[in-house]
């Protein structure tokens, strides 16, 4: 079967885009991956698919590149909205997007792309994590280290570490690690930051599903929030990715606001036998 896809990045978290609004296409783990392997696919973090929606807009279903569905993507959906406005799927800049999560508002302008993810959930149950409570600068065991996490949800579960300037990291091994503790019942994305200014950060970020990536929406997102409740940072944060750049708000209302680029990078084809409904 050959299928039509966008090749879409925000910050350098790259993703292969399909539209499915018939509802036909329904890609197995195996496919996801080959599609997102860097040198036999086409290569990207993860595949996009544009459905039609009853509760908004438009819907996305996001796979990692592992094969495994996510809830949501704060990069996904920056570079989702892009390319259903460019494609004339929706008519305005600003419109509603269903995700697993929840449905999110996004506002496109000038190359940029704000979303609205939401208030963060704090309780240990709903993010979730093992834990009692809230986790806000617990020290556990986790990963095989003594760590101070704080944990939260934005539709998608996060760990956030803070790092002191002179402590380095492997984070492919100690991301992967948190990631898959026990602790962490349906696995976690993993933030480690540094604090610049109470205005700044700075995050590397090990994306559950994925690894370690050049940007994570979310992941930003939850570092931000995590600097607010530890007392370390302002509610309105640049945040710096190894891809770039996103401005991160927690609104005194309690939403959570990332905005920052996306862009097109290609249009192609390719032959991919992708299931379809009624097939066998």
């Amino acid at each position: 079967m050959k299928i039509s896809f966008a090749k879409m990045e925000g910050l350098g978290n790259d993703f292969v885009v399909i539209e499915n609004l018939a509802g036909k296409i329904k890609p197995a783990p195996l496919e996801v991956r080959f599609l997102c392997d860097r040198h036999f696919g086409i290569g990207a973090d993860g595949v996009l698919l544009v459905e039609d929606s009853r509760a908004a807009d438009l819907k996305m279903r996001i796979f990692n590149a592992d094969g495994t569905e996510a809830e949501t993507c704060g990069n996904g959906i920056r570079c989702f909205a892009l390319y259903a406005f460019q494609r004339g799927l929706v008519s305005r800049e600003d419109f509603q997007v269903e995700t697993g999560a929840g449905v999110v508002d996004v506002k496109l302008k000038g190359g940029q792309a704000q979303v609205d993810l939401g208030r963060p959930l704090l309780e240990a149950s709903a993010v979730p994590v093992n834990l009692p409570g809230r986790v806000i600068n617990r020290g556990v065991t986790v990963g095989g280290a003594r760590e101070a996490i704080t944990c939260l949800s934005l539709g998608n579960p996060h760990c956030v570490i803070f790092l002191p300037r002179d402590r380095e990291i492997n984070l492919d091994d100690l991301g992967g690690k948190i990631s898959h503790d026990p602790l962490f019942p349906n696995r976690t994305n993993v933030e480690f930051v540094r604090v610049v200014s109470p205005r700044e950060i700075e995050v590397k970020v090990w994306e559950r599903g994925v690894g370690p990536t050049l940007a994570c929406g979310t992941g930003a997102a939850a570092a931000a929030v995590a600097g607010v409740l530890n007392r370390k940072t302002f509610r309105r944060q640049l945040v710096h990715l190894p891809g770039g750049d996103l401005r991160v708000e927690w609104s005194r209302s309690g939403r959570v606001l990332i905005t920052g680029p996306a862009n097109l990078v290609f249009f192609g084809q390719i032959e991919l036998p992708i299931q379809e409904t009624g097939s066998g």
